[in-house]
């Protein structure tokens, strides 16, 4: 559910890093493209201005850009960042006029999903995930990789801030710059498409995790079961970490279908119902896998303690064909002078007898009772 909280004065921290930062980094890099200056990296991927659906070709500062959006009813700006610095993000943030709380979540990655306003924008954190391809399943073994995208939505500009390496957002512009007529229901067609990509990896991940379950099953209750509970733990807390990821976001989808964002323009919530959809499904999906680990689990504890059972009355049964010649040794050692067949001429050979027999009679019962 969207979260309304009281608009703060943005203009407060945010300006103030911003001036700070342009007092620093000097007058005549203001309006230079972030990805061309001098002073080291800068974390801006991409920045396009678009207008009635289309991007205007070059290559535009982000405060020129947001400039040119606000003269028309049908531009904004869509900036890309993949791992803002602070100190970047506040000359950003002044110029979008972004509000402080948001800033600050964007930058430290890996937030819960959640959907919330402040004042005339709409910030949105979401969880991105990515199937690690593996050989084979082990204990150490990384199944599922996260990562974070969030967004700051408002009449004129989207900004896109990226954390992780998964879903990477440049394949999600150009498919959405091939359909002018989504792109011009403004920066929520951007939100939109980015929420169908996460979910849509998700439904991959969730496939390929799948394929894991059934071999970890197979291991576990094949003919020739030898499945480690190292490796069912491992797969449960990378599903954990892929649960986290996914069960959230129902909330905030639900918010935006349920047209509790005014924002979002009913042509474009329509689209999102398609995404709850395969969200929906997804989280049935991974709910599933963790009640069939669960009961993997437990059935190989389960397969443990038989073994172990099974290894002791092993261990009993031969403990007990043992005792005979044990006890045959002890008597026949205490060194008495007057102990029966001492003298015997097939004393040796009849003792051998007796213990052998003794010793086939107890191993036959064992292995009709199982033991051995």
């Amino acid at each position: 559910m969207a979260e309304q909280r009281d608009p703060k004065d943005s203009g407060g921290l945010t300006r103030a890093l911003g001036a700070v930062t342009r007092m620093l980094g000097g007058n005549h890099q203001d309006h230079v493209p972030a990805q061309h200056r001098t002073g080291g990296h800068s974390a801006i991927v991409d920045c396009g201005l678009y207008v009635d659906g289309a991007r205007r070709p070059g290559t535009m500062h982000y405060a020129d850009a947001l400039t040119a959006a606000r003269r028309r009813p049908d531009a904004f700006v869509w900036l890309g960042l993949h791992e803002p610095e602070a100190d970047e993000f506040a000359d950003i943030a002044a110029v979008f006029d972004l509000h402080e709380l948001p800033v600050e979540d964007a930058i430290g990655a890996f937030q819960r999903p959640k959907i919330e306003r402040y004042g005339e924008m709409v910030f949105a954190a979401l969880r991105t995930t990515r199937y690690v391809e593996h050989q084979e399943l082990t204990e150490y073994s990384e199944v599922v990789e996260t990562g974070s995208v969030m967004m700051f939505i408002g009449e004129h500009f989207v900004i896109t801030v990226r954390h992780g390496a998964p879903t990477a957002l440049s394949a999600v512009r150009h498919d959405l710059e091939d359909k002018p007529d989504l792109l011009r229901q403004g920066p929520w067609s951007v939100a939109h498409a980015i929420y169908d990509r996460i979910v849509d990896s998700y439904v991959d991940c969730a496939n390929a995790v799948e394929l894991d379950m059934d071999t970890l099953e197979e291991s576990v209750f094949g003919r020739h079961a030898h499945g480690r509970i190292q490796r069912i733990y491992q797969m449960k807390r990378e599903l954990v970490e892929f649960k986290r990821a996914v069960v959230p976001l129902q909330r905030p989808l639900e918010a935006i279908v349920a047209g509790r964002l005014p924002e979002v323009p009913k042509e474009i919530r329509r689209y999102f119902r398609d995404v709850n959809d395969h969200l929906t499904r997804t989280v049935e999906q991974v709910q599933s896998f963790d009640e069939l680990l669960n009961s993997i689990l437990q059935a190989r504890l389960a397969q443990v303690t038989v073994e172990q059972n099974n290894d002791m009355r092993k261990i009993a049964a031969w403990a007990g064909i043992a005792a005979i010649w044990t006890a045959v040794a002890g008597i026949y050692g205490m060194n008495f002078a007057y102990e029966p067949e001492l003298r015997w001429r097939y004393g040796y050979p009849g003792v051998w007898a007796v213990c052998l027999l003794a010793s086939f009679v107890l191993y036959r019962f064992f292995r009709r009772k199982g033991w051995l």
